[in-house]
């Protein structure tokens, strides 16, 4: 009788994660070491140096862009590390290869996963290294998420030595809504956080707090201050509508779009000019321009956060279903396989998709308090979250994943979620 062929996800679930071999782990280091580094203008501040620990330890870091791995990685080599990274990552094929050989560990973003736990327990019982982001994914605002939850439950379970990476200007030089390179200056400081006997002493919301406080970092404000410039083809603002929907002079939504480096409401004139600082410059005296982009992002969501307490608030869309293939894996970049359409809604009785799959009708709920954000993959185009284990990732037809996030977010702690600010 033939073997039944498995799928990729019963492969990737089927890997007992090792270390990694340290040879090839430190060989394609330095490779990005000579690649990277000056290219990104990386400098590293050692408050405390995890190279020192004898024993196994866990590094946690903000995770500001998707070069994380570059400028968490290298301040610590020569050891070597078992990164935690977004299970469907592994469904892509040009990540696949390198994240099997340096034996990355997977984790479903934002809902349980024992495969993750047990895989972290075999590495620091074996006396590896584990270098996790605790937001679950890359920053969309260019400052932090709160970490996942959690994750003081996981730190006090392990109770090994926890170090941190600082990671500021990984943003700038690689933001969310527009996937071209900046290059400009970035620098990671490097302390420590716990010993065993401090996360013994203190509670897991105790830890997640600290953890907050110590990772958190908004790349706008710091470049203020620092005023690096970030080199460009003269799109800085390409993009930026996906971000920041919402104009603050007229109050419309979805009426701001950028072309080249100026940023204007379609509506009312209402813009700016941004500098290769990431500075903004008002069109004229009589424009509304808040002082960074990060205020300009936490003012849409103080705007959401009381939306979402009207009573009879919903909101909808027309979507794209993606799911993950079962036997081969993603090429040319994609981050899912289109499989069907139907519409999102989310209300206070939680979030709905009801459309179609593969041919056949399809329906699924989540509750609030089972949703508290979504994952994002790439660019803000799209948007992601589990449900019964399963990867679901929607494409709205119109330009609003931004707001879907916002609205989703308070709606979970309007609604008494354990996900806080």
């Amino acid at each position: 009788m033939a073997k039944k062929k498995m799928t990729v996800a019963q492969k990737i679930r089927a890997r007992k994660i090792k270390t990694p071999p340290k040879f090839i782990y430190r060989l394609l280091a330095g490779v990005w070491k000579l690649l990277f580094e000056k290219k990104y203008g990386v400098s590293y501040t050692y408050e405390a140096d995890p190279r020192k620990e004898k024993g196994p330890h866990i590094v946690v870091s903000n995770h500001a862009s998707r070069a994380d791995y570059i400028f968490t990685g290298l301040p610590l080599l020569p050891n070597c590390y078992n990164f935690v990274a977004g299970y469907n990552e592994f469904h892509r094929s040009h990540l696949a290869g390198v994240f099997g050989l340096l034996q990355v560990i997977p984790k479903k973003n934002f809902t349980p996963d024992i495969y993750t736990i047990k895989a972290i327990t075999r590495i620091l019982t074996s006396g590896g290294n584990i270098v996790l982001y605790p937001e679950g994914m890359n920053s969309i605002s260019g400052a932090n998420q709160p970490v996942a939850i959690g994750t003081g439950k996981l730190i006090k379970h392990f109770r090994v030595p926890v170090y941190y990476t600082k990671i500021q200007g990984g943003y700038l030089t690689m933001p969310k809504y527009n996937l071209d390179e900046r290059c400009g200056k970035v620098e990671v400081v490097i302390g420590k956080m716990f010993t065993p006997e401090e996360i013994d002493a203190i509670s897991p919301e105790a830890i997640e707090k600290k953890m907050n406080e110590t990772l958190y970092h908004d790349d706008y404000a710091w470049n203020k201050i620092k005023g690096y410039e970030y080199k460009n083809d003269g799109n800085l603002a390409k993009g930026l509508e996906t971000l920041l929907y919402y104009c603050p002079k007229c109050g419309k939504e979805f009426t701001m779009k950028g072309e080249g480096n100026v940023f204007r409401c379609t509506h009312c004139g209402n813009g700016m000019t941004i500098k290769n600082t990431y500075e903004m410059i008002p069109l004229d005296d009589s424009c509304v321009i808040p002082a960074t982009q990060t205020e300009w992002f936490n003012l849409q969501r103080e705007r959401e956060k009381l939306a979402v307490q009207a009573p009879d608030f919903c909101l909808t869309a027309k979507v794209k279903l993606g799911n993950l293939p079962d036997f081969e894996l993603l090429k040319e970049q994609k981050t899912s396989e289109i499989v069907g359409e139907g519409t999102i809604t989310l209300t206070k009785d939680g979030f709905t998709y009801e459309g179609t799959r593969n041919g056949e009708n399809f329906r699924f709920h989540l509750s609030t308090g089972e949703l508290p954000t979504y994952g994002m993959c790439t660019d803000i185009s799209r948007f992601y979250t589990f449900y019964n284990g399963e990867f679901m990732e929607f494409y709205p037809e119109e330009n609003s994943v931004e707001k879907w996030f916002l609205c989703t977010e308070e709606m979970h702690r309007f609604m008494g979620g354990k996900w806080k600010e």
